[in-house]
């Protein structure tokens, strides 16, 4: 069954007479049609308007101008009017926010009336990036930025840095003149076992407890095992106490969950995840929720594959071309911070901490692409300290410089060197006094509301 019979039992405002009046708007101004070529495509018109439409495409890509009325009827047999310049002035915007509003409906359309033959085909990915790609169609009205007007504005603007979001690092946030910003990707980079990982979920820990709403993709860990690696780093004790203290830690965690933002963390399968999996896993997010996350982190990048399927993964120039593109474009499209981690290739166990781009396994493509690189090491875990260098800062001038952070081996929180963190709730030696001076019978949601009522004294 064609496309046009499929769409004719769809009853909906593009028909045939309103694409025409699209039509002769789209040619009656060149500057709005130069703004309509990068969304206009002669599929997304009736059958009737196709050869007119591909002749009017295929003549301004050839000649960079509209042809003219007359010859666009007597090459195609379709009777075009154009609109008064007069008409144009008075509904510019309305023609812009309605092409856009079509172009999208129809895109859409055809990627839905394609479905069965796809999904037949085996092609879910194909599927799922041309229904994503759809649904992003928008008219480009921003101009930019001209230079000359209001330089005071402009400077101001660049001074003002409301926009990023402190690590909880204050040491990492100077370095990058305030932490990272929205819809920047930002990489950590570290040998294997050199703790990727445990950077990462340090970062979501800060970020909760400052208030952020985090979700915290993980390719390879269990979500068991990183709930347990944030118990030990909330609590302060070893894993091996938290297992062997499951009630008090339960009690301090539901008593830290008061003064800190929630954490979601959802294991992806190694292997397979890309993009377009997390863009599906944050809607089905916000549909449940209502909200959106603040943060989102992935652990980690090199784990992930393209959304295009036809991409060789052994090439991993290329691979991780395309997956920091498409990471760095998810951040963007979620107004998010955030950030991942990558491996560091063998060279850089001879390097002993003197690292640069060469280090980083698939090479330059994610470096290119990342707004923020920052290698990890940890030559003196012994002495409690974590390593990081800045091989790329985009919007700072630290790269090349070093930062010495923290690291309790006991507990794996990393904390800044001049002191440690200072919570907002009690600590968990606090909570556990309180605790056992309460009735041992009571079950522990009796003896945490009797905890909270006698917490006057400590305020």
């Amino acid at each position: 069954m064609k496309k046009r019979q499929l769409r004719d039992e769809f009853k909906h405002e593009f028909n045939l007479e309103v694409q025409l009046f699209l039509l002769n708007c789209m040619i009656s101004d060149l500057d709005i049609f130069a703004r309509c070529r990068t969304i206009v495509h002669e599929d997304y018109f009736d059958d009737q308007l196709n050869t007119t439409v591909r002749f009017i495409l295929q003549y301004a890509d050839e000649q960079h101008s509209i042809p003219d009325i007359a010859l666009i009827n007597a090459k195609t047999g379709q009777l075009l009017t154009g609109m008064s310049p007069e008409a144009m002035v008075r509904q510019r915007d309305w023609f812009l926010q309605e092409m856009e509003n079509f172009c999208r409906y129809r895109a859409k359309e055809n990627v839905m009336l394609d479905a069965i033959e796809l999904l037949r085909a085996g092609e879910v990915h194909e599927f799922e990036r041309r229904y994503n790609e759809a649904a992003i169609i928008r008219l480009n009205r921003d101009i930019g930025t001209d230079y000359f007007h209001n330089p005071h504005e402009r400077l101001l603007r660049m001074l003002d840095r409301s926009s990023f979001v402190k690590t909880g690092w204050h040491l990492l946030d100077d370095k990058l003149f305030g932490g990272f910003s929205r819809g920047a990707l930002n990489v950590f980079c570290g040998s294997s076992g050199s703790g990727k990982s445990l950077v990462l979920q340090n970062l979501a820990l800060n970020w909760i407890l400052d208030g952020h709403l985090v979700v915290y993709f993980t390719l390879e860990l269990s979500e068991d095992l990183v709930s347990l690696r944030l118990d030990s780093m909330l609590s302060g004790k070893s894993t091996r106490d938290v297992i062997g203290n499951v009630l008090d830690v339960a009690l301090f965690l539901k008593e830290k969950s008061k003064v800190s933002e929630r954490l979601f963390i959802k294991k992806m399968p190694e292997g397979s995840t890309t993009t377009n999996d997390l863009r599906a896993f944050l809607k089905e997010f916000e549909i449940q929720t209502g909200r959106r996350p603040d943060a989102i982190i992935v652990d980690y990048l090199d784990l992930m594959y393209p959304n295009n399927q036809r991409i060789d993964p052994s090439d991993l120039f290329v691979k991780d071309k395309f997956v920091s593109e498409e990471l760095r474009g998810l951040m963007d499209e979620t107004n998010s911070f955030g950030a991942t981690a990558s491996q560091l290739n063998r060279g850089a166990i001879e390097a002993q901490g003197e690292f640069d781009h060469s280090h980083i396994a698939g090479g330059i493509s994610k470096i290119n692409t990342a707004d923020n690189v920052i290698a990890i090491y940890a030559p003196n875990l012994q002495r409690g300290e974590y390593t990081m260098l800045f091989l790329k800062t985009r919007s700072s001038s630290g790269v090349g410089q070093r930062i010495k952070l923290r690291y309790d081996p006991e507990c794996m929180r990393i904390t800044n060197t001049a002191a440690p963190d200072v919570d907002r709730a009690q600590s968990y030696n606090e909570i556990s006094a309180e605790l056992k001076e309460q009735n041992q019978s009571m079950d522990g949601d009796t003896a945490l509301d009797m905890m909270q009522r006698n917490r006057g004294k400590h305020h």
